[in-house]
């Protein structure tokens, strides 16, 4: 089956970026993909310490055009993150969704790691996620005729915890939407996607955000996408846009069978 993966320069401009989301949805569907992965925060990222004015919740806009734009061009589509209100709380949910090609939600999976670093000793800057967002609780495979997925959203691809509890669920595909910064990115990004594709034999799908949000923020980018054998099948440029390749459900099936390290666990 045909996957893309869409690398965006997000910004504070929501309306800007929902439709620049649309037209690499729609180039990547025209091109025979059947699953569309758009990357962490793709409708709003915010500058660093900023209020998130657009946080909405499962009836709001954003899921509304995420739902929309699946069903009219008939993708497996995965909204990255957005930022979900909740009730009563003024945090929010960094929220990864998948949405079938009837326009239906599949599955949600709200950020459980949260991004609480001080890189300014490597050239970057101090991070709190944890100040505006609350951290989810469960795990989180979606169901597709075409295998589990585990949901997972940047932060999180440090814990190898996780994607090994998504493999014991039967996912057959990693998602790791991200906005990884330049000082992480360029020594960790890679080798940690991976790692996490050859431990638990799937294809990694891990579209990212890239270049200058703004004049304090910057991601890493170079979105991918990796096979269980740890090979990487596509990389995006220096640039915004879609990267697509094939993946082999075969072949998974051929490399589990003759490597069964799966089934192999002890721990």
């Amino acid at each position: 089956m045909r996957v893309a993966v869409v690398q965006m320069t997000s910004s504070d401009d929501l309306q800007g970026n929902l439709e620049a989301a649309g037209a690499f949805v729609r180039e990547a569907a025209a091109a025979g993909s059947e699953l569309v992965a758009l990357p962490e925060n793709f409708a709003y990222l915010r500058r660093e310490g900023r209020p998130i004015p657009c946080a909405q919740g499962l009836d709001g806009e954003i899921v509304k055009r995420l739902c929309g734009l699946a069903r009219e061009e008939r993708v497996w589509l995965l909204g990255g993150s957005f930022p979900e209100r909740i009730p009563g709380d003024p945090r929010v949910h960094n929220t990864s969704i998948v949405c079938t090609p009837e326009g239906e939600v599949a599955a949600l999976y709200r950020k459980i790691h949260l991004f609480d670093v001080d890189l300014t000793a490597r050239g970057g800057g101090k991070f709190m996620e944890s100040a505006a967002v609350a951290p989810g609780e469960e795990v989180v495979v979606a169901a597709t005729p075409f295998g589990g997925i585990g949901l997972s959203v940047c932060y999180d691809l440090r814990f190898p915890e996780l994607y090994r509890e998504h493999a014991a669920r039967g996912a057959r595909f990693l998602a790791v939407p991200s906005a990884f910064t330049r000082e992480t990115g360029r020594d960790h990004w890679e080798v940690l996607l991976r790692a996490r594709a050859i431990e638990n034999q799937a294809f990694v799908l891990a579209p990212a955000q890239w270049g200058q949000h703004s004049e304090d923020r910057a991601s890493h980018g170079r979105s991918l996408v990796v096979d269980p054998w740890g090979l990487v099948l596509a990389q995006a440029p220096d640039r915004a846009c879609v990267v697509m390749a094939d993946c082999e459900l075969d072949h998974q099936d051929r490399l589990r069978a003759a490597l069964p390290c799966l089934a192999h666990r002890r721990l």
